[in-house]
């Protein structure tokens, strides 16, 4: 329902007129009379930028009633913004607009915004919405986009849409554009593909409007075919197809785009969004010069350095195997968040400084910085690569009662990992049994794993059936399950599990790797013999896995192994 309060009385006010402190200074009665109206208007936004407090708010509207600066539409409705989005003020802003005899359309679409950046006041903003053209005030351009950010169905959303067809509204850019997002938000991108291809007109936002549905979908195909099609792009056009490629996990597409984005043909400079996108791409491949490039960018061209920022290159230094340098960005951040704690943790842990990992969070406790259940994650991720089995158990148990965070299936499956590796196999095993979930194929294979390293057949077999039955066709299970009976010696049921996969048409994916020499990528798969210099590779390999096997010291034959080939000076 919509607020309701009555207009301010004069007992309310009357305290509230007299200057306040904090250099805030209101004494309205001090503003000469001959002072012209466009002056008065200034000072009131003058005040306006300086509420920090709701007694702030209370004065300034002394002021304006003062003034009768209530009666200009452009002035209250700046000062429901301030009372709404700088104060977090609203209901005051909805009692005065409720008191208001009139109100045009343009108070009506300045409180409609208001109310859809609240998720508790949504439907109040539809029920405006309504209500304006049910006494007759009639919508414009601007309605119809503020109203469908507060749309939570689809069914309302379509018809506010029919509404725009109707009143002839549908053909302007920013009305089709927020139609576009609307129909994309909820999975409909062939209906907001109609819209977009029915406009004759489109300017770039409506472009990366209608691509950014398409990346929502997951279909970067017709992303990049829209992007590659487009008259003209701006950053936000080429930060929304670099983050798709990242986001569909397909990073060296994305890095691609990005070096494309780069180059001198272009000419659109990448800003902190398009950073953190790449930054994302380049850990997850390891493009550690890629990532310095990204650092020593946002350096020289003085991209604000925000906090999300610094956290998206302390992971990029981290899982690029440069742990050192995480830690240094990280000391030299001012402001760090819940994120960027839980960041390094995670950075150390998976690094093998568990040890330190455990230390860097009781720092951030001392601090005063709340956990979250990703911090515990990685707190529990130090223990178990470190094989602090005792501390594991102790923050897995205080961690609802001290932090408040109940364990969900991750903070399960990373206790499993941390007991099964230390050989605890009847107390992981009993982990999984009492825990509240069905366990996923993540703590099947951990339980697997651990048990084929402690000889533990029959816990094994076990894991290996659960594992078949929660990803049935997952080729890598039946790989396992025939690999771990061959170890065994139990030919009979490894050929068995062969035959199953087989028999259900599921097909084995090859086993990849990649290496980059010179900024190049190079890709080999199981069994594939495309590459030129294969034999190089494979006598190489060869020699690599027999000094291996002997366990020779690792300067025995270094010259003999790598001698004339140069494999790594530029021949690949």
């Amino acid at each position: 329902m919509l607020c309701s309060f009555s207009r301010a009385s004069s007992k309310i006010l009357h305290p509230l007129l007299k200057p306040n402190s904090n250099n805030f200074h209101c004494n309205y009665h001090n503003f000469p009379l001959q002072k012209t109206p466009f002056d008065i208007e200034d000072s009131f936004l003058a005040l306006l930028k300086k509420c920090s407090h709701k007694n702030h708010i209370y004065q300034t509207h002394g002021f304006m009633l003062h003034r009768a600066l209530d009666q200009d539409n452009f002035l209250l409705s700046q000062f429901f913004h301030t009372c709404s989005s700088s104060m977090g003020f609203v209901n005051y802003a909805c009692s005065i607009f409720t008191s208001n005899p009139n109100p045009n359309i343009y108070l009506y679409n300045t409180m409609i915004s208001v109310f859809s950046k609240q998720q508790y006041l949504l439907k109040d903003a539809i029920f405006l919405y309504k209500q304006a053209r049910a006494i007759g005030v009639y919508h414009d351009t601007y309605s119809i986009p503020f109203v469908l950010n507060a749309v939570t169905c689809l069914s309302t959303g379509s018809q506010i849409h029919c509404e725009a067809i109707i009143t002839g509204l549908n053909n302007n850019i920013h009305v089709a554009s927020s139609v576009v997002r609307m129909y994309s938000s909820f999975g409909c991108v062939s209906d907001a593909r109609k819209v977009f291809d029915e406009m004759h007109d489109r300017d770039v936002g409506l472009w990366n409007t209608m691509i950014t549905g398409y990346v929502k979908a997951r279909d970067m195909d017709t992303a990049k075919y829209l992007f590659d099609n487009m008259p003209e792009k701006n950053v936000v056009s080429w930060t929304t197809i670099i983050a798709g490629y990242a986001q569909g996990n397909q990073f060296s597409q994305s890095i691609g785009v990005f070096r494309e984005m780069t180059s001198a043909e272009v000419g659109v400079k990448p800003d902190e969004v398009t950073m953190l996108a790449a930054l994302s791409a380049c850990a997850h491949l390891g493009e550690l010069e890629l990532g310095k490039w990204i650092h020593n960018y946002t350096i020289k061209h003085r991209l604000r350095r925000t906090v999300p920022l610094n956290n998206a290159l302390i992971d990029m230094y981290a899982k690029s195997g440069s742990v050192k340098k995480a830690v240094e960005l990280f000391e030299c951040m001012e402001t760090r968040s819940v994120v960027t704690w839980s960041t390094i943790i995670s950075a150390l842990a998976v690094n093998g400084y568990g040890r330190e990992a455990l230390n860097m969070f009781s720092r951030m406790e001392m601090v005063g910085i709340r956990p979250n259940s990703i911090t515990l994650i990685a707190v529990l991720s130090a223990c178990s690569h470190a094989g602090l089995v005792e501390e594991g158990r102790l923050y897995f148990k205080i961690m609802e009662e001290k932090y408040g965070i109940s364990p969900d299936i991750r903070h399960y499956g990373c206790m499993v990992d941390l007991l099964g590796r230390a050989g605890y196999l009847d107390e992981a095993a009993n982990v999984i049994k009492t825990m509240p979930f069905e366990a996923n194929a993540a703590i099947w294979g951990s339980l697997l794993s651990a048990a084929r390293k402690q000889g533990h057949v029959e816990l094994g077999e076990q894991a290996l059936q659960h594992l078949a039955e929660v990803e049935p066709h997952n080729s890598g299970n039946y790989s396992l399950v025939s690999n771990t009976y061959a170890a065994l010696g139990r030919w009979s049921e490894a050929r068995v599990a062969r035959k199953i996969m087989r028999d259900t048409g599921v097909k084995k994916l090859p086993g990849g790797s990649f290496i980059k020499v010179k900024n190049r990528v190079y890709y080999f798969y199981s069994g594939d013999r495309s590459h030129f210099q294969c034999e190089r590779i494979c006598r190489i390999l060869s020699q690599l896995n027999k000094v291996s096997k002997m366990g020779l010291h690792e300067d025995w034959g270094y010259e003999e192994l790598l001698d004339a080939d140069n494999l790594y000076e530029g021949h690949l």
